[in-house]
């Protein structure tokens, strides 16, 4: 799950499974706590209703780490780290998510019915967002 470019190593993202309690009877219930996560929670939170013709993201952060949840519906997350390595993932499932590492690009289509939930590592911090591509590209 890392990927080296320059001497520098990078983690490139991954899924991650939740564990699925319950039955198809009485629903399901899937659970995230800071033993199961790549890092300590500082922020979570949601998007939804996002139209179908908008993608969202389109950043890279220096120091911020999340966790990209569909709690409801189907979100497409494109990634690319430095050095040009890119993935694509779709989440479609309340108890799957995908890791977004550090300078990791990233973009997101939704569905029309799609729930975002996000896990964050930090608070939110304007400063720590990389917005331009060019900029990103150069990052050894």
């Amino acid at each position: 799950m890392e990927h080296q470019k320059d001497n520098l190593i990078y983690t490139r993202p991954y899924l991650i499974e939740f564990s699925k309690i319950g039955n198809t009877s009485l629903g399901y219930i899937s659970v995230a706590e800071n033993d199961t996560l790549p890092f300590e929670v500082k922020r979570i939170y949601w998007t939804y209703f996002t139209p179908e013709s908008v993608e969202r993201g389109g950043h890279a952060h220096h120091e911020l780490e999340q966790l990209l949840i569909a709690t409801s519906g189907r979100i497409i997350v494109n990634t690319e780290m430095p050095g040009g390595l890119k993935d694509h993932f779709v989440l479609e499932s309340p108890n799957m998510g995908v890791y977004i590492p550090k300078y990791c690009w990233h973009i997101m289509e939704y569905s029309h019915n799609a729930v975002q939930m996000c896990i964050a590592n930090m608070v939110y911090e304007e400063k720590d967002y990389i917005r331009d591509f060019a900029q990103f590209k150069l990052i050894k």
